[in-house]
Order: C-alpha cells, then sequence, then structure tokens
C-alpha cells in the first residue's frame, strides 16, 4: 500500500508502465463536470470509476482484494478511511474469488487504517487487502484500476 499526495507522484510513476497516464489523468481532468460511471483510458487495461458512495461504520467493511488490478483509490468530496491488512495474513474469507469480477471478500478484520484527504491517494495492490468506503456522510471517489502485468 501506498499514501500519497497527488503533488509527489513521481517517483512512484516507475512502478508501473501505466501510473504516469494514470497520475496524469488524475491530476488534469476537473471530476466536478463528469458523471459518476466508468471511463476507459486504455480499454480494460487502465480505467477510472467515478463514484458516490455514503460513509459507512468501520465494522460494516468488508475486506476485499484484486488480483487481475491495482487500485489507486482517491476521494475527491469527504474524507475517506481505509482498512488495510496484508493479503498474506487473510484468513478467512466471506465470498471467494470471482474471476469475472475480479475481488474477494473477507471476514478478517483490518489491522490499520488510513485517512485520504481530498488531493491525497492510496495504492492497493494484489497484496494488500483492504476495506474502503468508511467514513461519514457523502463521499465522491475516483477509483484507478490498472491492470497488473503478466
Amino acid at each position: 500500500m501506498i499514501l500519497d499526495s497527488l503533488n509527489n507522484t513521481e517517483k512512484i510513476e516507475c512502478l508501473h508502465p501505466l501510473f504516469k497516464k494514470a497520475f496524469d489523468y488524475l491530476k488534469s481532468t476537473d471530476f466536478s463536470k463528469m458523471e459518476d460511471g466508468k471511463y476507459e483510458l486504455e480499454g480494460s487495461r487502465l480505467y477510472v470509476s467515478v463514484v458516490s458512495i455514503f460513509g459507512k461504520e468501520k465494522k460494516d467493511a468488508a475486506i476485499e482484494t484484486h488480483k487481475k488490478y491495482i487500485d489507486i483509490q482517491m476521494p475527491l468530496l469527504g474524507v475517506e478511511k481505509i482498512g488495510w491488512k496484508p493479503g498474506c495474513e487473510l484468513q478467512e474469507e466471506s465470498t471467494p474469488y470471482n474471476e469475472q469480477k475480479d475481488i474477494a471478500f473477507y471476514i478478517d478484520r483490518p489491522t490499520a487504517h488510513t485517512k485520504i484527504y481530498p488531493g491525497q491517494f492510496a495504492i492497493y495492490f494484489p497484496e494488500d487487502g483492504h476495506a474502503p468506503g468508511i467514513g461519514q456522510g457523502n463521499i465522491r471517489k475516483v477509483i484507478v484500476k490498472v491492470q497488473v502485468e503478466e
């Protein structure tokens, strides 16, 4: 997991060939003029979902993992807290991995929580269990899906 500001992406962009394009898009897009929905930047290799959610309590946020995609999550409105636990420590699935949706859910509880403010982002790799959506009130966010290199 990586937590940082949009002002500090240069050192991170080298970690994946599509990260620079993803961060350039996040920095240059006025999301206030966009509807919620999915926007493809490079087909299924790189796409963005803009979503509006109502924040939930820690106890109601399930840990999830992905195998095919890296998540870059960035709040636009509101403060989001995301739980985290190393994937190698996750022990009990509540919903087995769904290959089509690229997601599995776990009963395990996070070992850490991070507050993410507008202008900041968090990156969750396949080895990062994460429980998003924790917060109060309305939260609008961008989730960038970056396909893992094979």
